[in-house]
């Protein structure tokens, strides 16, 4: 099973992700235009080059002779690389002059005055003498297109900043929004059947304390729901316990009272009969109360004491059976119904001591956070194990039961906030039967959380 998505994790990416896109757009948009810009600065650039240069060139024509070859301008710095370029031609083409690295493919435009743009160069053209004498200006585009992926890519530069820089301002911002959100949720997280207590608004954002109002009102339906399940059982017990007993007491009076026979044997089956029902009715009820919701308490309680007393309810003829080990030093503090747990151990005291072999101890380790109640006896499959905890369900035995007991004490432990571990064979035997209580994970979660 996937775990869920976590809203700061989502929200951390996609405002990063449409913070850096963005940034990319508004680099793209910038870019454009500085390109239209840059040719703006270039053509002025190139247009006043050629007016600087056209007085120049004119009079340097006149001076030489018209039998010349065109004269080279600058041969002296030959091996120096030009951004610009010019030519001087009449008005039949024939070039005049021109710079040292001037190519005449370059000036492959028609001799008018004004811009023209070839695949590598911008030329500028003006004519001077009466439109005998043309001056062609060229710069290269390589150069412009070079400017401008200089300039984005110093825009470009700071996204190396941006982005782990924005990783962590949108992770501060959203973790300090979403703290309210995390505190509701950790408050309802610690809300089950042993705390219904009201959720304190307070503090908590406009748009969070409807949800808090709706909460509290569905934990008082609750509340008063469980109030009435465990009223019902309270009156439930007093109500069919009486009966029964009183009707248990008067078979058992009668079998004293009949003489040996038929009729003495059938009042023994009445007897037994409503044994068995008292027994099944006690566990219906502690069925039910642990269906209604007791489990946790408000305050740590010391549990071994209840482990002793439980022990020693049930001391008589087989009270030599039960043994008892205390780890030194151990302690057994949680916040659970002193009640649950009680119902929870005695039902595993009382499966050991029925379905355990006979003449055999049944022993009871306690350590730090940990109970275990341990039987000899055949040990059982995985399949069967798997089988104990569901109601009505029993092992291959043939002693009497009603197979809740292990049903009911696992509920109660979930309800604890513990677990309860079956094992066959036992720890550290062949044979025999252990049923574990550990509380040592809620025991941890609430110490973490007085820290």
């Amino acid at each position: 099973m996937s775990r869920p998505e976590s809203m700061t994790r989502s929200l951390i990416i996609w405002l990063t992700a449409a913070t850096v896109i963005f940034w990319i757009v508004a680099v793209a948009v910038s870019s454009v235009i500085i390109r239209e810009e840059f040719d703006e600065v270039f053509d002025s650039a190139l247009q006043e080059t050629n007016q600087r240069l056209m007085p120049l060139l004119v009079e340097d024509f006149f001076k030489r002779k018209a039998s010349d070859p065109p004269r080279r301008i600058g041969l002296s710095g030959a091996d120096s690389e030009e951004y610009l370029t010019y030519q001087l031609r009449d008005r039949d083409g024939r070039v005049l002059l021109h710079s040292h690295d001037a190519d005449p493919a370059t000036f492959d435009v028609p001799l008018e005055r004004g811009f023209a743009d070839t695949a590598n160069h911008r030329i500028y053209t003006d004519a001077a003498v009466s439109g005998s004498l043309f001056l062609q200006v060229a710069d290269p585009l390589d150069h412009r297109w070079e400017a401008m992926a200089e300039s984005a890519s110093a825009l470009f530069i700071p996204l190396a900043l941006l982005v782990p820089l924005s990783v962590t301002a949108i992770w501060f911002v959203v973790r300090r929004t979403l703290y309210p959100i995390e505190e509701l949720q950790k408050e309802i997280g610690f809300r089950d059947g042993g705390n219904l207590a009201q959720i304190a608004a307070t503090g908590l954002p406009s748009e969070l304390t409807s949800i808090a109002a709706s909460v509290d009102r569905l934990l008082e339906r609750l509340r008063t729901a469980l109030e009435a399940e465990r009223e019902f059982a309270a009156n439930s017990a007093h109500e069919l316990r009486t009966p029964i007993a009183g009707a248990l007491a008067q078979t058992q009076r009668l079998v004293l009272e009949l003489p040996k026979g038929r009729e003495r044997e059938r009042a023994k089956g009445i007897e037994r009969a409503l044994s068995r029902l008292s027994r099944l009715t006690e566990k219906l009820l502690q069925l039910a109360r642990a269906d209604a919701g007791i489990g946790l308490g408000e305050k740590a309680v010391d549990l071994l004491p209840v482990v002793r007393m439980v022990m020693g309810e049930l001391q008589g003829p087989r009270a030599r059976k039960l043994k008892l080990d205390v780890t030194p030093g151990a302690t057994l503090r949680q916040k659970v119904d002193v009640d649950a747990f009680g119902i929870a151990i005695r039902n595993l005291l009382e499966n050991a001591l029925t379905h355990g072999a006979a003449n055999t101890p049944i022993l009871v380790t306690v350590s730090t956070g940990v109970v275990a109640v341990m039987n000899h006896g055949p040990a059982l499959s995985a399949s069967q194990l798997a089988e104990l905890t569901k109601r009505f369900k029993r092992g291959p035995t043939g002693a009497a039961g009603s197979g809740l007991g292990l049903a009911i004490a696992a509920t109660l432990v979930a309800r604890m906030g513990g677990t309860l571990t079956l094992n066959s064979p036992a720890r550290g035997a062949q044979e025999g039967f252990e049923a574990i209580i550990d509380f040592r994970e809620e025991q941890q979660a609430q110490e973490g959380a007085h820290i």
